[in-house]
């Protein structure tokens, strides 16, 4: 199995553009905290780079 990255939400996704709720919902993300885990390609870090504001890298196994 290749590399995962582990990206959780830590800010509401209320008072955003649609875009923004586009990309995190497209992620796997519904709750705040909640943490999802996801190859570690360029499609899905870009999708993080679009949106520092409102997600974050877990560190760690």
């Amino acid at each position: 199995m290749g590399d995962m990255i582990k990206i959780k939400l830590v800010r509401s996704v209320i008072c955003t553009p649609q875009k923004h709720k586009v990309i995190v919902r497209s992620l796997g993300l519904r709750k705040l905290n909640q943490i999802v885990e996801k190859p570690d390609t360029a499609g899905f870090r870009g999708m993080v780079k679009k949106v520092p504001h409102l997600l974050e890298l877990v560190e760690g196994s």
